[in-house]
This record gives C-alpha cells, structure tokens and sequence, in this order.
C-alpha cells in the first residue's frame, strides 16, 4: 500500500519552461539560454555535494544564470537579473498538477526539492496549491542536494513511513535514480518521451503526464 505521495517539484508540479518568457526580453536565443541555465543549475548542485561547499538554492540558481549570461554574451544590470531570478517565484503549475492533487487527497501528499524554503513557499503560494501538502521539504535542511540519500530521507522522517511507502515523483531522470536508490517506489513524468540514464535503476512506473497518476495509484 502507497500510504505517501511525495513529489519533486521543478520540472514535475512547476513548469521550469515557462522561463523562456522571461529569457526571451534579454536574448534572442531563448532555448538555448534556459536550457545552460538549468544545465549549470543541475551541475552546480552536484558539485558544491560532492566537494562539501554548500551554497543554498537561491544562491545555486544566481550564479547558473550568471555563467548563462557570460556564455552568451549577455549583459543586462542587477536589476534585470533580479527579474529573471524571481521568475523562479512564479512559475506556473502544469495544467493537471491541481486537479491530480484534488484526486489524491486520500493520501498524505508532500514536496521534495533542492529548492529554498523561501523559494518553494512562494511558488506553492502562487499556485494556490498550500493545503494540498502535508509537508514542504527542502534539501537546505541536510545543505545537501539530490540524489544524496539524505536528502530522501528528509521525506520520511517527516511523514513517518518507510522508504517502500512512499510513491515517489519526479519528471528529472536523476532524481529517479536517486529516489529509486533510496527505497522509494517511483513514477517518472517523462513528458519528452527522454532516454532514462543507464545506470541499472530504473521508475517502477512511467507516465507522460500528472493526469495518469490517480489511476495508477487506484
């Protein structure tokens, strides 16, 4: 039995491509831009883990943005990288994520993420999507980052259960292997139909989107 549901949060619940607005006022090679920008973003937090220099999300973000910014010769002031930042404040919820939650209300349901408490709340907060979740859980707690193991066991000292109680959820093919590495069962969101990483660990279920989760856990 499935007693937790637990989701990652940008990428799966946020829609981390509804930045290319805000890139597109700074460069006109949008894609390119917010694609290095959560490339360095990913890399920065795999680094600072394993060297033991941890930098806080807000801090991780800030300066992906700033190599993005000088690899594409872009020079904007404080205050318009102060907007792009903040970006990460409003994104947008999928178009399924709220009516999936409204299905799952049976379970205790929470988030998972390298994002900042601050970062996190302010993105639930404006997606009216605060009293669907038990538990806002950030990596900062550990200042370690997924897919460090105690970055997972976050989730269930918090809500209680063992690792094989939770149903993992996570569209970031990484965190897949690391949730699944952990003990958690998993779900993949993989939206782009993407190649898993052939590291032997694979998601007990895959779906291409939020909408197909109700069922499958009914």
């Amino acid at each position: 039995m499935v007693k937790a549901v637990v989701f990652d949060a940008y990428g799966t619940l946020f829609d981390i491509g509804s930045l290319a607005g805000a890139c597109a006022a700074v460069t006109p090679e949008t894609q390119s831009f917010c694609d290095l920008w959560r490339q360095k973003q990913l890399e920065y937090t795999f680094l600072v883990t394993v060297l033991g220099r941890y930098r806080d999300f807000w801090q991780i973000t800030s300066h992906a943005l700033s190599f993005a910014l000088k690899k594409h010769d872009v020079k904007i002031g404080a205050s318009e990288k102060q907007r792009l930042l903040e970006s990460y404040l409003t994104l947008p919820s999928y178009d399924h994520t709220e009516p999936t939650l409204q299905r799952l209300e049976p379970f205790r349901l929470a988030i998972l993420s390298n994002g900042t408490p601050a970062m996190l709340g302010a993105v639930v907060r404006h997606n009216n999507l605060t009293g669907y979740f038990s538990h806002v859980l950030s990596a900062d707690r550990v200042r370690l980052y997924k897919p460090h193991p105690e970055v997972y066991r976050l989730a269930v000292d918090a809500l209680g259960v063992q690792a094989a109680d939770v149903l993992f959820i996570s569209s970031n093919s990484f965190d897949v292997v690391g949730a699944g590495s952990f003990g958690f069962r998993v779900a993949w969101i993989n939206r782009s139909r993407a190649p898993l990483d052939e590291l032997g660990i694979r998601p007990d279920h895959e779906l291409q989107s939020l909408v197909d989760l109700p069922a499958l856990i009914a």
